[in-house]
């Protein structure tokens, strides 16, 4: 059963085919997530993806679900985690601190060659359903990272982001978590 764990960076995941542009140990493959040109159709049980579909414009935002869909299998699942602009501006009217929020709306990841990449795109629930539900997917539903993180304990990424940081029993979680199957 074939998993990819894509944008994945330092974040192991046991059982997932890790895909990247970074250059860690665990890498399967390095390369951008939005060609999987090494991966045949139809043949990938599940994709996670966790704070990545961001980094992709409007437009490439479309090409990128649309790849991801020609290697799912019939009934495979997506599942995402993307910063959550509706929670992200409660958390701005409650602090009035843009830098309590610019982190996860703008975003910063260092590559391996010094270059810097920012997010192109925001999402709340129901502009990410859209493009989902464009993009051809169906079932989309949101997902508890609690319920996801009982199979890999110790494991902490984005799906998990909370303000105040890490503050995950009275903060206000700011990752928008939707699966969909093709």
């Amino acid at each position: 059963m074939l998993k990819l764990h894509l944008g994945c960076g330092e974040r192991f995941l046991p059982g997932y085919t890790h895909v990247d542009i970074s250059d860690f140990d665990h890498i399967d493959y390095k390369s951008n997530v939005k060609k999987l040109d090494f991966i045949e159709d139809n043949s990938v049980e599940q994709i996670y993806a966790s704070h990545v579909l961001e980094y992709y414009d409007v437009i490439e935002v479309n090409e990128v679900l649309k790849e991801w869909m020609r290697v799912l299998k019939p009934s495979g699942e997506l599942k995402l985690a993307v910063p959550n602009f509706h929670t992200l501006v409660e958390v701005y009217k409650k602090t009035l601190d843009v830098d309590s929020v610019i982190g996860p709306i703008i975003g910063r990841w260092k590559l391996n060659d010094g270059e810097m990449i920012y997010h192109k795109q925001i999402f709340n629930k129901k502009k990410l359903t859209e493009v989902l539900t464009k993009a051809g997917f169906r079932n989309i539903s949101t997902w508890n990272w609690k319920d996801f993180i009982k199979e890999f304990p110790g494991y902490d990424d984005h799906s998990q982001a909370y303000f105040p940081h890490m503050d995950k029993e009275n903060g206000i979680h700011v990752s928008l978590n939707l699966t969909c199957f093709k």
